[in-house]
């Protein structure tokens, strides 16, 4: 149990808070208003604090462990899931908050999911589908947006909207981008 391993392991504990300080401000929860009943109006900034801090730790531990060769089997299934948990819990509590439609949500995890399943099928043909510059801008782009909705500032809500729309295409591309480049990955093996 290496350090990026356990910044990874931390990255999935940050998710409940997170979602529960985003959640709880609408939910009528009694405990939570009694909780945070003099700080109601910071709750967004505190979830979006541990949203910031859980997203620097996937960057944090992939380079730890490129630069100190700790990769682990481990790491490589556990890290690309913690991601998708996190960027899917965030996006979904932001549909029950009503900040983001819940089509944009089936669009961007139903791509996680094929990518997922695509590189499932290349890794038992021993390939490697490597991250794609299409995909890292859909990347920055779905944080940024995640951001500015956990923020839920007014005054940005038409930077928000154009955010999310670029993420949204930018999901599309990259999605288009690693089916072409390696459809051959599909074929049936002799």
């Amino acid at each position: 149990m290496n350090l990026p391993n356990k910044l990874t392991i931390f990255r999935i504990i940050l998710i409940l808070p997170f979602t529960v300080l985003l959640l709880g401000k609408g939910g009528g929860w009694g405990w939570y208003q009694a909780m945070f009943g003099g700080i109601m109006e910071w709750v967004d900034y505190i979830a979006l604090a541990f949203f910031i801090v859980a997203s620097l730790t996937d960057l944090i531990d992939g380079w730890i462990a490129r630069k100190y060769d700790l990769v682990t089997n481990f790491g490589k299934f556990m890290d690309p899931l913690a991601d998708k948990l996190l960027v899917s819990a965030a996006m979904i509590a932001l549909v029950e908050l009503g900040r983001i439609p819940a089509w944009i949500v089936i669009v961007i995890i139903s791509r996680e999911f094929i990518i997922s399943g695509f590189r499932l099928v290349a890794a038992d043909n021993d390939v490697v589908i490597a991250a794609s510059y299409w995909g890292k801008f859909k990347t920055v782009f779905q944080m940024v947006m995640i951001c500015l909705m956990i923020a839920n500032i007014p005054q940005l809500q038409v930077v928000t909207d154009i955010v999310m729309w670029v993420a949204v295409v930018l999901t599309v591309v990259s999605l288009a981008d690693y089916l072409i480049k390696n459809k051959g990955v599909m074929k049936e093996q002799k």
